[in-house]
């Protein structure tokens, strides 16, 4: 039986000008991925920048998406942490206001080993909460460990609320591992937009949906990327996929930026260029906190002219941003009033 399908916004935290949380932004940004038919929204992500929120704003974030969200769509929240008490302690905040489904992401920079994770981390949480449903969250390339699938298959046998996990390590093996490890009744969810189309459509992994980046700004796209691989229309999945690509690319934006003494690669990672993105097209939204911070021009530019292609090629992609904030993007799009201040230098 599956639980999960579909598309999962990983809904960006917008901040006001000071760097306070903008409750109000985030209340109709939410609404927008409701109207659009999103499958859920996940609250306190790596997007919804969760290492630098406090916990007090963690769980408000939380309580405000959940409360917006209500019986329309599921609301998963980010309550991992690199400290299990940490993690526990935000679980419990969530399930007291009637959140069933949590993600949990690998601990962080003190690397436990995957053994370790499943019995010091996962275990104690998906005991504590059975009417929780838990998603571990694999992202290596963040975190710097890994559950592994075996592991995440001992989880899955034990644990009747361990049935997903959102997959984000860019290795396909790995990815079909854990498909034969765990079986059918287990849904794997792409972490990478990019990869969305390939694990849904390759049998051996056979993903049921994504946790996206990109839906951000286009909900009801993605979210009939998704339906339609499901639903087995694959004209209308490759065509779309084809529309989304280069919003797809945009996650992380790199670029070489001179300095004096030589070049040197510059990587504006998530959420910063679809932050920087939904500034320019008028959405809520506001700074990164620190130590986030701008793009620069370089990285700007390559923003600008993948958002226009998008706009110009598919322009019904889009249209729904301006019909729900009012917003003229044939202006925003080409005047730079739209990204002043948004970059360094």
């Amino acid at each position: 039986m599956h639980i999960f399908g579909g598309c999962y916004t990983a809904s960006v935290t917008p901040m006001t000008k000071a760097g306070k949380v903008d409750y109000e932004g985030l209340r109709r940004l939410v609404e927008f991925q409701v109207e659009e038919g999103v499958s859920g929204v996940l609250a306190v992500g790596t997007t919804g920048e969760s290492p630098t929120l406090g916990w007090d704003e963690h769980i408000d974030v939380i309580r405000e998406v959940h409360e917006r969200v209500g019986e329309r769509g599921l609301t998963i929240a980010g309550t991992g942490s690199n400290s299990t008490e940490e993690a526990l302690k935000a679980t419990e905040h969530a399930a007291d206001f009637g959140v069933r489904c949590i993600l949990l992401v690998d601990p962080y920079y003190n690397g436990p080993s995957s053994l370790e994770i499943r019995k010091e981390y996962i275990e104690p949480i998906a005991s504590r909460f059975p009417e929780v449903q838990v998603i571990p969250y694999v992202i290596p390339g963040r975190t710097g460990t890994q559950l592994l699938p075996q592991d995440l298959a001992v989880l899955h046998s034990s644990y009747e609320n361990v049935k997903a996990v959102k997959e984000a390590t860019g290795n396909l093996e790995n990815m079909r591992l854990t498909r034969r490890l765990c079986g059918e009744d287990f849904d794997i969810l792409s972490g990478d937009d990019d990869k969305t189309y390939t694990m849904m459509t390759d049998p051996e992994i056979g993903a049921r949906g994504v946790i996206s980046v990109a839906s951000n700004v286009a909900p009801r796209a993605v979210q009939r990327l998704t339906q339609s691989i499901l639903e087995g229309k694959m004209d209308e999945a490759s065509r779309l996929y084809d529309a989304l690509k280069p919003l797809f690319s945009m996650v992380t934006v790199k670029t070489e930026e001179e300095t004096p003494y030589g070049p040197a690669l510059c990587k504006a990672r998530n959420p910063l260029p679809y932050k920087t993105l939904m500034n320019i097209l008028g959405m809520p939204s506001g700074p990164c906190r620190r130590p986030l911070g701008k793009m620069t021009k370089k990285g700007l530019d390559t923003v600008l002219k993948t958002i226009r292609t998008v706009y110009e090629r598919n322009p019904e992609i889009l249209e729904p941003i301006e019909r729900f904030f009012d917003v003229d993007l044939g202006e925003r799009l080409y005047n730079e009033e739209s990204w002043r201040g948004l970059t360094y230098g």
